[in-house]
C-alpha cells in the first residue's frame, strides 16, 4: 500500500499550510509509517492511504517518489 504523509519540516513549529511538506511511502500499516519516520524528527499532520485512483493521480505529479520501508 501506498500512504501520503503530510508533514512540517520543524517538529517545534505549529503547523502552516504553506511550509507543509509531502512524502509518499509503501508500507503495510499507517502503524509501519510512524515507525519508520520517527527517526526524521518531524511534525507528520496527516497520513493517508491512497485509493488507486488518488495514487494515479499523485503519480502524475512531477514530486511524486516513493519510499520503501
Amino acid at each position: 500500500m501506498i500512504f501520503k504523509v503530510l508533514y512540517q519540516e520543524l517538529p517545534e513549529e505549529a503547523p502552516i499550510r504553506e511550509r507543509t511538506e509531502t512524502l509518499y511511502m509503501e508500507a503495510k500499516s499507517v502503524r509501519e509509517v510512524r515507525k519508520n519516520l520517527t527517526d526524521k524528527n518531524i511534525n507528520i499532520e496527516f497520513i493517508q492511504q491512497l485509493s488507486d485512483v488518488h495514487l494515479a493521480f499523485e503519480e502524475q505529479s512531477d514530486k511524486f517518489v516513493t519510499e520503501s520501508v
